[in-house]
């Protein structure tokens, strides 16, 4: 038979659909916490998928400890229904089917910090102003919620950086987290008594001076070859997803989340000639401080877990195996311009006069 997107052309992965091997049953709902405005919608969806769904619903420890919600006699009831779960403590990645996010980009930034693995799919929704990472407006939450629970709706899957920080010991030993080690998995203990830590990066690995007034210097390596110095205030590291945050700030371009790729974007190179550059999603990046670097640099991964890069200390950064499925309101490519207009304001000018049609 002829083919949907007539001949010649590549499978789209904005075709890509939401498929359920089982109806979903646990869902966990992540809200930003301090924010009075979420309380009566994260009320309304959790009472509507407790009891209209008959769904499992998880939700962190402190976000029931809110004085508004322990105040509220109304919810009482519910509320002995939630599980509940505390960051860096229980480890519930493997109980989780269904994802949903009430507010802001930075709850879909938490989401995939709590998956080291594998990532459920992630239904987001915005109160506000709308998100690069969060689609869904929370009207008609009950209606968009049943589409997707039937499977009726398109997915991307957002590429994440499998980061791993290799450290020199230092003298006293870094206490050891309880059950969890925060957010990250700790790697083996290395020759000569290294210790690593890996994490899953959903926007980008930031390595910059830090406090220091000297700029950074630090070496960045491609599948073993030393590519380049980076001499300036430093070097983003960043996914598809993160081309349109911190780097999009820095001069990258904006990168639509279903293109295999890893940027990389210097900021504030001391050379005119440091173009951002993307490269193949396949390929290993090490990041060192270089053997003349006068002072350390710091490294943070997603906004979090910042920490100093010293002499003898690496950052290898390779393409996740596991990318993290967030739904479409729409489809990949229209979802992504509309945030684009809307949270960028993209290109928007005002129209050039057109001549007038010359008078005979």
């Amino acid at each position: 038979g002829s083919h949907p997107h007539g001949p010649g052309h590549i499978q789209d992965p904005a075709s890509q659909r939401l498929t359920w091997n089982k109806s979903p049953k646990s869902v966990l709902v992540i809200k930003k916490i301090r924010d009075a405005s979420l309380l009566q919608p994260f009320k309304e969806l959790c009472m509507y998928l407790m009891e209209e769904n008959g769904m499992i619903v998880y939700v962190e420890k402190k976000v029931l400890e809110d004085p508004a919600i322990v105040s509220d006699d109304n919810f009482g009831p519910v509320k002995k229904k939630f599980c509940t779960f505390r960051e860096d403590y229980d480890d519930i990645s493997n109980q989780i089917d269904f994802i949903i996010c009430l507010g802001g980009d930075g709850t879909l930034l938490y989401a995939s910090s709590l998956f080291q693995g594998s990532v459920p799919p992630v239904m987001a929704f915005h109160l506000g102003s709308l998100g690069f990472l969060t689609p869904f407006t929370f009207e008609s939450f009950q209606s968009q919620l049943t589409q997707v629970i039937e499977g009726n709706a398109a997915v991307v899957l957002r590429s994440r950086l499998k980061v791993r920080v290799v450290k020199e010991p230092r003298g006293k030993k870094l206490a050891e987290h309880n059950g969890l080690s925060e957010n990250g998995l700790p790697g083996p203990p290395l020759e000569g008594g290294k210790q690593a830590m890996q994490y899953q990066v959903l926007n980008e690995v930031v390595i910059d001076r830090g406090p220091s007034s000297y700029l950074s210097n630090v070496d960045v390596y491609l599948d073993g070859h030393l590519i380049t110095t980076v001499q300036g205030d430093g070097v983003i590291v960043s996914t598809p997803t993160g081309s349109t945050a911190y780097a999009a700030a820095a001069g990258a371009s904006m990168i639509h989340p279903n293109v295999p790729a890893i940027m990389i974007t210097p900021i504030c190179p001391h050379s005119l000639s440091f173009r951002p550059i993307v490269v193949p999603a396949g390929v290993e990046l090490k990041i060192m401080l270089s053997p003349e670097a006068r002072n350390t640099a710091w490294v943070s991964l997603d906004g979090r877990k910042r920490q100093e890069i010293r002499h003898g200390d690496s950052i290898t950064i390779t393409t996740s195996c596991y990318p993290l499925p967030s739904i479409c309101v729409r489809d990949p490519v229209s979802d992504w311009f509309e945030s684009l207009a809307q949270c960028l304001h993209w290109n928007v000018r005002k129209k050039q006069a057109h001549f007038e049609e010359e008078e005979e």
